[in-house]
């Protein structure tokens, strides 16, 4: 998608520090990392977020969940504990229409985050 800065990343066109790509999916870090931890696990497929998954995109959603157990395991941070957000519109908190899951961690995280 045109303009569209994660589609930028994905496809090779922005600098990003990649942890993880694959033909479905990258996981790069935060530029703005809200704990020691902080990865984006993006799909290659731009979806602007949550309410354009599809049925079809069952397993490409699954899969970003793998992913984020991957890094998560790759970064130290599996066994003491993570947390996944995925933020939706603008009063959700999404900056980037680009369909995102945060891999945060590497610290006691409080609750609720909000």
């Amino acid at each position: 998608m045109a303009n569209c800065l994660f589609c930028s990343i994905a496809g090779g066109e922005m600098e990003a520090e990649i942890v993880y790509e694959d033909d479905r999916a990258v996981a790069f870090a935060d530029i703005n990392p809200q704990a020691p931890v902080h990865y984006l696990i993006i799909p290659r497929k731009h979806l602007a977020g949550v309410n354009e998954i599809e049925q079809t995109d069952e397993k490409l959603i699954g899969h970003l969940y793998f992913i984020a157990r991957k890094v998560a395991e790759e970064q130290g941070i599996a066994a003491t504990g993570y947390r996944l957000v995925t933020n939706s519109g603008a009063d959700g908190g999404q900056e980037v229409d680009h369909l995102h899951l945060h891999l945060l961690g590497g610290r006691k995280l409080k609750w609720p985050p909000g």
